[in-house]
């Protein structure tokens, strides 16, 4: 299988499939060269954006990301200070050194975005090529951002797959390809989903380490609230956006003592629009399974394993997270995480189904409860459009995280109203999802070329 923490990746924004994946493309293209040798004769470098990439790559900072993966960076690790010197640098000197190998790439010459030519395989496809000192291409290859950070090259994504199902990764002694497997797998063992995903996760690496890494995305997480909530002004990119997390924390602070019932929105409402709007401005997040709906579930963490202090219950984390990576993987396995592929309805539809899972596992459901609460999470954020006003992620990406959070609680308490199975299956929903997204114009895809991207005039 796939592991959990594929699904919960350390990366910046704003967008997974248009920031994280193209600096991994471009930094396996830069390691690609000095394996075969071929760092000492380039002379260019030229990347050819397509599809989504193209269509909304500048407002997505996609051309961005990939110069900081040529230039060496990588997600996880990135120190931003030293990113942003060494882009200066390369936008006024218009060269890259690898290895004392100084290669020219100008800024405006050398990325391309193509908007003609038609994308087949994924509709985030991007083009890397190195040319010798005559212009004669040394190499060539395409590569595909498929969503969440995940990158394939062309090869991979011509592989045909056995019933329609992505090959397993890693041997682990719990194989699903279902949710009906996974449940069947509970019922055998007498476990629940955690355990199931916590038991394969053993199977690739110590307990400790992966106890380690869950516990860092949560403090991931958290601190991307915290920077979120104290942070003020406007947010890059031109259609000055107003950050409101910081001053809706301030009133809540004020009025700690109150007893509104709809208060429960403000607070969910609070965090997932903190780390939506850090995203937004570029700064450090967590994949879950998204950029673009990077908001939901540490929302959800934050108002409902945290304390008086904010300080999170990370027992309940783990469990939370290895529940809500199963159902990530089962959308990730089965359909798709792209919101160039499914709309914004594999993107915060996913997160909410997956934060619905995640809590009613936390809440004590049993595994049919968490199947129902992700079911439910899912089937009423069914066609949602991915249409980001002038090519960023802030209207409406900001705002539907708030509402995806609310829907995700209120998923999750529904389903623990009953205990039969929902007429409605997880599997059949999933696939309800990935029929609604092929199905879906290309202009609700994450192009900016409907919806709101079209009918809102930008300031």
């Amino acid at each position: 299988m796939l592991s959990v923490l594929d699904i919960f990746r350390v990366g910046i924004g704003p967008s997974s499939s248009h920031t994280v994946g193209p600096m991994r493309i471009a930094l396996r293209f830069r390691q690609r060269l000095r394996k075969k040798g071929l760092v000492e004769r380039t002379a260019r470098i030229k990347v050819i954006f397509r599809g989504s990439l193209a269509f909304t790559g500048q407002g997505h900072g996609t051309m961005r990301a990939t110069m900081l993966g040529l230039l060496g960076f990588t997600p996880e690790t990135i120190d931003m200070a030293k990113a942003e010197a060494k882009l200066v640098a390369l936008a006024r000197e218009k060269t890259l050194t690898w290895k004392g190998h100084v290669i020219s790439f100008d800024l405006d010459d050398d990325l391309i975005l193509d908007y003609e030519t038609p994308t087949n395989l994924h509709p985030n496809e991007m083009t890397l090529r190195s040319l010798d000192a005559n212009g004669k291409c040394l190499d060539k290859r395409t590569y595909y951002s498929t969503g969440g950070g995940f990158i394939a090259s062309h090869v991979q994504m011509s592989k045909p797959v056995r019933n329609d199902i992505i090959p397993t990764a890693a041997d682990v002694p719990h194989v699903f390809n279902s949710a009906a497997e996974l449940l069947a797998i509970c019922h055998s063992e007498g476990i629940n989903f955690a355990d199931v995903i916590r038991l394969n996760e053993a199977a690739m690496r110590p307990c400790a380490e992966t106890d380690a890494a869950l516990d860092h995305i949560t403090e991931v997480m958290m601190g991307c609230i915290e920077r979120g909530l104290r942070t003020e002004g406007i947010l890059p990119g031109g259609l000055k956006v107003n950050r409101r997390a910081a001053k809706l924390w301030a009133r809540l602070q004020g009025n700690l003592g109150s007893n509104e019932k709809e208060s429960l929105f403000d607070w969910l409402n609070v965090f997932a629009m903190a780390v939506n709007e850090e995203n937004a401005a570029g700064g450090q997040v967590v994949t879950a399974p998204t950029n673009g709906a990077a908001g939901i579930i540490p929302a959800v963490l934050r108002y409902y394993t945290g304390n008086d202090q904010g300080q999170p219950d990370m027992a309940k984390c783990r469990t939370f997270l290895l529940t809500a990576g199963a159902i990530g993987l089962l959308y990730k396995q089965r359909a798709s995480i792209s919101g160039a592929e499914m709309g914004c309805q594999g993107e915060v539809g996913v997160a909410c189904s997956m934060a619905a899972g995640g809590l009613a596992a936390i809440w004590g459901g049993t595994p049919i409860q968490i199947a129902n609460a992700a079911e439910i999470g899912m089937e009423h954020n069914l066609g949602l459009t991915c249409d980001p006003v002038g090519g960023l992620v802030q209207i409406p990406c900001i705002e539907r995280n708030a509402i995806g959070a609310v829907k995700a609680a209120n998923a999750a308490r529904l389903s623990l109203h009953g205990t039969e199975h929902s007429k409605v299956s997880l599997d059949q929903v999933i696939e309800t999802m990935r029929q609604t997204g092929l199905d879906m114009s290309s202009k609700y895809k994450e192009t900016s070329q409907g919806g709101l991207a079209v009918n809102v005039v930008e300031c």
